[in-house]
């Protein structure tokens, strides 16, 4: 099993020095809203994929008026101890896995999974399709070698085209050759994405389906509708046929960085005709399936961040949720409420398994 046994904050966000100690599988961590609970699973998520999950500025991660942080994270595996330490320092990253320093982050993503389930999720369903790249993004990141490292490389070649395209509008130069490397190498990255996307939801629909009834405690049918230009040509053909068009919008209208997924639920969108209850079983659906998925291709459970999820989902709910968390196909579970005995009630016979913090 993946653990977190110590973590060590400075300067993180609202934490001028604190270090917190872990020694249970399930951690509630309570206090008033704005005393830092987020902040402390986003610290954790943070030496899981060097990265918050809520803010892409580091500028926003640094307690104000300093000029750095420094996170320290001693996790366990399978009985062996590893050390990570996440550092920004006057705009300079670094991050370093048992004090070796790594040339590239995304050598680190997916050696130590993780899922968080947050507010802010809701965006998932309710936002634009952004939003639901980055999440699909993040999990086959963590589940295939190599997957982000296209996606990387995808998205610098992808502003170099689009910056050629400026360039070709405001001068009347003929860059064509050029604009010929730019496609290759956009196919080359872009198709790996695009097959990848393809072959994992069909089965990944199936989990979320079972977890949407488990967690609704009823059954109605939710789906996932992948859209891409891909489907109805290749790569190569799509950005020829939409050359011209690219010149005059200055950018490059299709390509797998302009993918959707549509959540459907009884073949209705899911953002425009699910109820509130609805649209919250699937997400947590989703997340959990999410969490599945990389316990089977892992072979040890993920570290599970779950952020306020009292004020998201009704009692039933709840107490669905804390029956699957506390079974043993899950592993440490952080948890956060603003009532320390709220978090107890909710655990019930199982309240002995909690570690509490409070902050």
């Amino acid at each position: 099993m993946l653990t977190v046994k110590k973590i060590l904050l400075v300067q993180f966000k609202n934490y001028p020095q604190q270090i917190f100690q872990f020694q249970e599988r399930i951690v509630g961590i309570t206090g008033k809203n704005g005393s830092g609970k987020t902040n402390l699973l986003d610290a954790i998520y943070y030496l899981c994929f060097t990265k918050s999950y809520f803010s892409s500025n580091e500028s926003q991660n640094v307690l104000y008026n300093t000029g750095g942080f420094r996170i320290e994270g001693q996790l366990e595996r399978s009985g062996l101890a590893s050390k990570i330490v996440c550092t920004v320092k006057e705009g300079k990253k670094e991050i370093a896995l048992n004090d070796d320093v790594y040339d590239r982050f995304s050598r680190h993503i997916g050696q130590f999974p993780a899922v968080m389930i947050a507010p802010d999720d809701a965006d998932i369903i309710l936002g634009g399709s952004e939003e639901r790249r980055k999440w699909l993004d993040t999990l086959l990141s963590q589940l295939i070698p190599g997957y982000m490292d296209h996606l990387i490389a995808y998205t610098k070649i992808l502003q170099q085209r689009n910056t050629l395209l400026k360039t070709i509008a405001e001068t009347g130069h003929n860059q064509d050759a050029l604009l010929e490397i730019f496609d290759e190498q956009l196919v080359h990255h872009g198709t790996p994405i695009f097959e990848a996307r393809s072959e994992f939801l069909p089965g990944f629909i199936e989990k979320v389906q079972q977890l949407y009834d488990y967690l609704a405690g009823a059954h109605e049918t939710v789906n996932i509708q992948y859209q891409c230009h891909l489907h109805d040509a290749g790569f190569q053909q799509i950005l020829l046929q939409n050359q011209l068009k690219d010149k005059v919008l200055q950018r490059t209208s299709a390509g797998i960085h302009r993918d959707d997924l549509v959540f459907l639920l009884n073949n209705h969108s899911m953002k425009t005709s699910a109820s509130q209850g609805q649209r919250k079983s699937f997400l947590f659906a989703l997340k959990l399936a999410q969490y599945e998925v990389m316990r089977e291709h892992k072979g040890c459970p993920p570290i599970l961040l779950l952020d306020d999820v009292f004020e998201k989902l009704d009692q039933e709910r709840v107490s669905r949720l804390i029956q699957l968390v506390t079974s043993d196909a899950y592993g440490q579970v952080f948890i956060t409420d603003t009532h320390a005995e709220r978090l107890q009630q909710a655990f019930g016979e199982k309240a002995g398994l909690l570690q509490l913090i409070a902050i």
